[in-house]
């Protein structure tokens, strides 16, 4: 700002114009007066002497403030100039200290950072000492805690763990020929082996098996009780369960050691099948007629569900139903609770070993599961060998039962071994196998089943083979999926001359669409009864007597048909014959037909048919008379004989046993109600009553007590 000022200073002013030369006053007049004054006026006119002399005045006023403000002027910048030297002066002084200053300081300062340096390495070096020297107090500071162990104080006990495991690391990496080393590593062995201890300590304590109220609880859980209130199981406590899940992540991540899978797969595989045959203990003592009993709060629920029926089967008894039913809930018990294994062992197991963990933990469980359908299968080959087909019902509720939870089995068993997956698998298509040979073999039976004649009703009613096929039958409509995918598996349809629809089957036998399986399962349903229908009429030859024999194949024909009508069999065979109902019933009139045939002896003695004609008031001859006479014996003789052993026949139909006796009493009473009305007022003997012994509607009564051995 100084030399500003100053070169401000030194610039020459302005001089003003009349100094400049051109336009300076020239003298003209002895007054002073400037000649340029005295310029004419405009217009020609002349200006006058006062305005000039005003004028002049004017000016020489303005020039004298021009030149007072011209010494202003260069007074001030004389005064700026002296200014300007003063500061440049004080700044030349101030930087000329600054320098000096500087000089003297920056020594200082540089002293003064090589002095910080040194305390920084100093207190490094001092927290490194101390670090160091931590490590070989750590052995004295946490033997104590590793001897008394993790029991109550889990994380502290960690805390000191990890410390010894620093120590190791520094020792081996700094000073491995330390004895503090093997201190240390000693110390940390012995605190793993007492994490592992009290990790085994833990799971045995508080595994304990499920209760089996509680896992029918959940069995049921899923059809009954709302989702809001889907059950889950509690395994262990939750504050266990945070220890367990602590101890194993620290055995991962810090111990290498993978030996706790091993103890945790092995407490809980124990507890999952002691959990599954506590359930079927309980089962088998608790089960009645009444179904399995719940908990409170799933009988509640269930208080509006009917009881499942147990299924009755020819020859077998409730013990065994009770067994069978026991497996079913066994399996599904397997899944629920492998399912909510899965879901702990998760919390517990690293990830990369929980699918290896969850396959040794469920084998045993699984394998008895197994090996007790196989033993199911096994006993019910044996009864096939011994031509109990019965027998075969008991896979079907457990063949269904496994198909229903393949699904879940399949998602449960996701990601453990082949060999385990294929367990179930390999136990339906056995089951699948047992079954469709049993079926076969049972419609081959029916067809050979032996004509005994001391096995014959002889009351002519249905025949034991008859009610247990059909019994047999029957059973299979509760399965008729089942059942026709057996066939199917054995790739019956071939037998059978079904046509296979490609639309219709996969690559495998036991894909085949439900329609498929129904027919096939209609045609051997029609196989079995066209076999029982061969066979009853090769027995009914058994019996001497040709009425009883109708009666007999009445009697079964009218049970089939019936059984057929009553249940859905009558739907399942007209998949594949139309017909067969009307076959029945036109198989029934025929033996209403033949029946009917037996009373011609008794009725042949009654017709017109070579009876005397003689006209009214003429005696008859002795001839007529005993023709007349044998007429009326033949006749109470076949009667007496037939309503005699005809009474010891059965109808047990109500509707078809009247329906026979209305037919037989008409047909009688009418026959006999013209003979008698003919010849009962004609003198053929001297004793009527010997020989006329009915009326006619004694008669009806005597044919009313036909097939009712309590008449």
């Amino acid at each position: 700002m100084a030399l500003c000022v100053s070169a401000h200073a030194q610039r020459p002013l302005p001089l003003p114009r009349w100094r400049r030369g051109g336009d300076r006053p020239e003298a003209g007049c002895a007054s002073g007066v400037p000649l340029w004054s005295a310029a004419p006026a405009p217009h020609g006119t002349m200006i006058p002497t006062e305005e000039m002399s005003a004028r002049r005045r004017e000016i020489e006023d303005k020039l004298k403030q021009e030149e007072e403000t011209l010494s202003f002027i260069k007074e001030s910048l004389e005064k700026s100039d002296q200014l300007t030297k003063n500061m440049v002066s004080i700044l030349s002084s101030f930087e000329s200290r600054l320098m000096k200053l500087e000089n003297s300081i920056i020594p200082v300062h540089k002293q003064t950072e090589n002095l910080q340096r040194l305390q920084e390495n100093v207190e490094k070096t001092l927290s490194c000492l101390d670090h160091v020297i931590s490590y070989y107090h750590v052995a004295k500071d946490t033997e104590k805690i590793i001897k008394e162990g993790p029991t109550g104080r889990l994380e502290e006990y960690l805390n000191c763990m990890d410390k010894i495991q620093k120590a190791v690391e520094y020792f081996q990496d700094n000073n491995p020929d330390s004895p503090e080393l093997n201190r240390v590593k000693s110390l940390f062995e012995r605190g793993k082996e007492s994490l592992e201890s009290e990790f085994r300590s833990l799971m045995t304590r508080h595994t304990k098996p499920v209760p089996p109220i509680l896992i029918l609880d959940l069995i049921s859980g899923e059809d009954e009780m709302d989702t809001q209130e889907e059950m889950s199981l509690e395994h262990l406590p939750e504050s266990v369960l945070h220890d367990v899940i602590r101890i194993s992540g620290w055995l991962v991540e810090n111990g290498r050691n993978q030996d706790f899978m091993t103890v945790y797969f092995q407490i809980r595989s124990v507890q999952l099948d002691r959990s599954i045959k506590g359930l079927k203990d309980h089962f088998r003592k608790n089960s009645s007629s009444t179904g399995v009993p719940y908990s409170p709060a799933i009988q509640n629920k269930r208080k509006d569900t009917p009881t499942k029926k147990p299924i009755k089967r020819p020859g077998r008894d409730d013990v065994f139903d009770i067994e069978i039913d026991a497996y079913i809930h066994c399996v599904s018990a397997f899944v629920k609770l492998a399912q909510s294994e899965y879901q702990l062992l998760t919390e517990i197991v690293p990830e990369h070993h929980q699918k290896k963990t969850f396959d040794s933990l469920i084998q045993e469980s699984l394998d008895n599961l197994i090996m007790e359908g196989d033993n199911i299968v096994s006993a019910a080959r044996k009864a096939i060998i011994r031509h109990d087909y019965s027998a075969v019902l008991t896979i079907f509720p457990i063949l269904k039962h496994l198909k229903q939870m393949k699904p879940e089995f399949d998602q449960v068993l996701q990601g453990t071994a082949a060999g385990t997956k294929n367990k179930l698998p390999g136990l339906i298509t056995s089951m699948e196998t047992t079954g469709a040979k049993a079926l076969e073999e049972f419609a081959d039976n029916i067809k050979n089943d032996p004509d005994k004649e001391y096995n014959m009703p002889k009351d002519g009613t249905v025949h034991e083979l008859t009610s247990n096929a059909i019994l047999f039958l029957q059973q299979l409509l509760d399965f008729q999926e089942t059942a026709g995918a057996m066939l199917a598996s054995q790739v019956l349809g071939d037998t059978y001359n079904i046509p296979l629809d490609p639309r219709e089957t996969s690559s495998s036998a036991s894909s085949y669409s439900s329609e498929f399986s129904r027919r096939l399962l209609s045609t051997y349903i029609c196989k079995v009864l066209g076999n029982l229908q061969l066979n009853l009429l090769s027995k009914s030859k058994v019996y001497e007597d040709p009425a009883l024999s109708a009666i007999f194949l009445h009697n079964n024909y009218n049970y089939i048909l019936k059984s057929l009508e009553k249940s859905e069999l009558i739907q399942l065979v007209a998949v594949t014959q139309k017909t067969a109902e009307r076959s029945y019933r036109e198989l029934i009139e025929q033996q209403i037909q033949t029946y009917q045939r037996s009373w011609l002896k008794v009725t042949d003695y009654i017709s017109e048919r070579n009876l005397p004609v003689f006209q009214p008031g003429v005696k008859l001859k002795d001839k007529e008379r005993q023709m007349i006479k044998e007429r009326f014996k033949g006749f109470n003789d076949g009667l007496e004989e037939l309503c005699k052993i005809q009474k010891a026949w059965a109808i047990p139909d109500v509707e078809q046993r009247d329906k026979i006796r209305r037919a037989q009493k008409t047909i009688v009473k009418e026959s006999y109600g013209a003979f008698l009305s003919r010849y009962s007022n004609v003198p053929f003997t001297k004793n009527p009553e010997k020989y006329i012994k009915y009326q006619v509607d004694q008669v009806g009564e005597m044919i009313e007590k036909l097939f009712d051995t309590s008449a």
